[in-house]
């Protein structure tokens, strides 16, 4: 992926109302609390079709509500054809998700998508789908959207301080 800055980012699920709209809503205030809420596009959406319309999961609405986040306003969409020309960066919560948004996305595109977890913290793991579990499964999943959130926050803001040539430090 080139260097050049990211200002738009989309979080992707499968349904766009459990873990995208909180993965939406929740970086959205860690990126403000960092004092860098202007400029940035953060949006969320869905690989089908099944939820269009619909709030967001009222236990996600919850698990937010319950950290001083308003996801309520939210609804959920399905990707479209110009996301992949529209954001910089697409980050899908699960293995399944980024192998669709790949199969939907024109060849120029395909290295704006990566793995949410992956691309915050370096792990290579997926962001569970909480839909047929309880609460605290919701509360397990904002734990883990909350810590990729501040790690994807924290690797923007050394990204943009990154000097133009390249030649950029791994370490922190």
């Amino acid at each position: 992926m080139s260097a050049k800055p990211i200002k738009s980012i989309l979080f992707v699920c499968l349904g766009n109302i459990c873990r995208s709209p909180l993965a939406e809503g929740v970086f959205r205030a860690v990126w403000a609390e960092r004092g860098e809420g202007r400029g940035m596009v953060l949006d969320s959406a869905a690989t089908s079709g099944w939820e269009v319309g619909s709030a967001p999961d009222p236990r996600s609405i919850a698990v937010a509500t319950s950290h001083g986040i308003d996801i309520s306003g939210q609804r959920a969409r399905r990707i479209a054809p110009e996301d992949f020309t529209r954001f910089d960066l697409i980050l899908g919560m699960d293995r399944s998700n980024v192998r669709d948004l790949k199969a939907l996305a024109p060849q120029a595109a395909r290295d704006r998508i990566h793995l949410y977890l992956e691309f915050a913290t370096g792990t290579g793991r997926d962001v569970p789908d909480p839909y047929y579990e309880d609460q605290q499964a919701f509360a397990a999943v904002y734990r883990m959207i909350r810590e990729a959130s501040e790690a994807l926050a924290k690797r923007l803001e050394a990204r943009a301080s990154a000097p133009a040539n390249g030649q950029a430090s791994s370490t922190i």
